[in-house]
């Protein structure tokens, strides 16, 4: 059993991205990016690119993208930057929850034990 994009043809994964190993600086993808396709598929648009924008009519995470086209999450986040500058898909960040200042988790954790 393989794992997905460990394939025989490592050279394929180099012409998917035009021969980049790195997606635009500019365009970061976390794992868990949501992605959304604002257009449909055109004629003579690179399959990945096509499949990609077909998956996500609806908030796709980058690693949900990843392993339904079955290659590595760096390839994909290469397609992805491609498909953002030209416009073709907007991405949303995950927002970073603040975390509780630790005095109240304190006073929490005393008034539990003390009940």
């Amino acid at each position: 059993m393989s794992r997905p994009g460990r394939d025989d043809a490592p050279d394929r994964l180099y012409t998917l991205t035009g021969g980049r190993s790195r997606s635009d600086s500019a365009a970061r993808f976390d794992l868990v990016t949501l992605v959304v396709a604002e257009c449909d598929p055109v004629p003579g648009m690179q399959s990945e690119h096509a499949a990609i924008l077909r998956m996500c009519d609806h908030p796709t995470a980058v690693v949900e993208i990843a392993a339904e086209l079955r290659l590595p999450v760096s390839i994909t986040r290469i397609l992805l930057s491609d498909l953002l500058a030209a416009g073709r898909v907007s991405a949303r960040h995950p927002r970073t929850a603040a975390l509780p200042d630790p005095d109240v988790l304190e006073q929490v954790l005393v008034g539990l034990r003390n009940l």
